[in-house]
């Protein structure tokens, strides 16, 4: 056993893991991998859905419960701090406990949330209910980084796109299924339907991933201590997270509030607000291509055009409001800067401590949905008083924040890279 929050290297190609342990590349038959690839995605997609489903069901959450619609924007800021909440406090169990099963009895209690959401009486329980669901989904962050265990080192970031792409799928494709759904059979079925699915992926991954076993030793309160070191220890993570963070505040502005605009400008019902989701689907097509480049050493530069990109998106979201081609094209391009950034920063962040993926990736993730939340109250503000320029607005900035910080970082890059090259030892 080692001691958590020690830096660990890969293990050595040909050494044999622990009993128990996640095998490596070589111990599974291609076809094999691609299976187990193939399952994190899908599971990581139908987790990860469950936190979005409300976004295009919040004007008849509204109805239903009588509240109003900057009040019902409550439902997607507390399910994102739940997840938030989730990410802090359960991902980084990723490497402390078998990964397999914690991420198959989370999906139980996941199925046990919605069931209660499906099933919720009043606005306040629905609320209390979304908040169980976002921490529980927390579980597709434990696979994405069980995924980056599974690959070698040189495809780290095409696994990584692969399975992000079922996630970002999953995020995108919410929004349509929920609203098909809730025109079809009402806006609670989607919620009792996806209870249903994640027993059947709890029973999936327990038949289908292999075991992985974590080599480190300690106690939960050690583990909690070693990732709040990894805030002050690593500064590529402090500047990853911030970046990301923006960006997907500007993502959760545009989404959280487009429905009430397509709505009241645009006049669409639930199948045509189901329809327009379906275009922010295109986004998901940037995460293999982004996995791919940051492995080719792109992903610096691949980040500035992500970023620029975003802030141009949210530009023409508001120049282009009247317009429902192009308040859809803006929706695409948000979509492609937001995943495109946020597997280029996965790519990195895996880079800094191989032992320490999991709580990596929930001072990442943490960081991100507590930007998303954040952004998601002040816009439900924004636009009961300023309307959808002020949402827009808010969006862009956000994003150029990030730009700015990423330009910072761009001029500080070749003195950086000129010090960890002094430091290197001579060959």
């Amino acid at each position: 056993m080692r001691n958590i929050g020690t830096p660990q290297e890969e293990r050595a190609p040909g050494t044999q893991p622990l009993p128990g342990a996640l095998p490596g590349p070589a111990a599974l038959s291609p076809a094999r991998l691609r299976g187990v690839i193939l399952v994190l995605a899908a599971a990581c997609g139908m987790a990860v859905a469950n936190i979005y489903y409300a976004q295009p069901l919040l004007g008849r959450i509204s109805s239903t419960f009588g509240v109003s619609e900057g009040r019902t924007e409550l439902v997607i800021t507390l399910t994102q701090l739940g997840y938030a909440l989730g990410l802090f406090l359960l991902v980084p169990l990723g490497d402390l406990l078998e990964n397999r099963a914690l991420a198959s009895r989370t999906l139980l209690v996941t199925a046990a949330a919605l069931l209660a959401a499906g099933l919720a009486p009043n606005f306040g329980v629905f609320l209390a209910v979304s908040v169980v669901v976002g921490i529980s989904s927390m579980v597709a962050q434990i696979l994405v980084p069980y995924a980056a265990h599974l690959a070698s080192p040189r495809d780290r970031g095409k696994v990584v796109g692969n399975v992000m792409a079922g996630l970002l799928l999953g995020i995108l494709l919410a929004r349509t299924v929920a609203s098909l759904v809730a025109a079809a059979w009402g806006w609670r079925t989607i919620y009792l339907a996806s209870a249903v699915l994640m027993v059947v992926l709890s029973v999936l991954l327990t038949r289908m991933l292999p075991r992985r076993v974590p080599e480190l030793g300690g106690s939960y309160p050690q583990l909690m201590r070693s990732t709040l070191r990894l805030v002050r220890e690593e500064p590529a993570l402090r500047r990853r997270a911030a970046c990301q963070a923006l960006m997907f505040g500007a993502f959760s502005c545009f989404w959280s509030s487009v429905a009430f605009e397509l709505i009241q400008r645009h006049h669409l019902g639930q199948v045509g607000i189901g329809i327009f989701a379906l275009v922010g689907a295109a986004g998901a097509t940037a995460a293999p291509l982004a996995g791919r480049l940051g492995d080719r050493g792109h992903g610096h530069v691949g980040s500035g055009v992500a970023l620029a990109l975003g802030v141009a998106a949210m530009i023409l979201a508001g120049l282009g409001a009247g317009n429902l081609i192009v308040l859809a094209l803006a929706g695409v391009l948000l979509d492609l800067a937001v995943q495109s950034h946020q597997v280029f920063g996965q790519r990195e962040i895996y880079e800094l401590r191989a032992d320490a993926r999991a709580r990596v990736n929930t001072v990442y993730m943490t960081s991100i949905f507590l930007g998303g939340a954040a952004a998601t109250a002040i816009s439900g503000a924004i636009y009961d008083s300023a309307g959808w320029g002020g949402v827009t607005m808010l969006g862009a900035g956000l994003a150029l924040a990030a730009l700015g910080i990423w330009a910072v970082s761009a001029l500080r890059r070749p003195r950086a890279v000129a010090v960890r090259a002094a430091h290197l030892p001579a060959s």
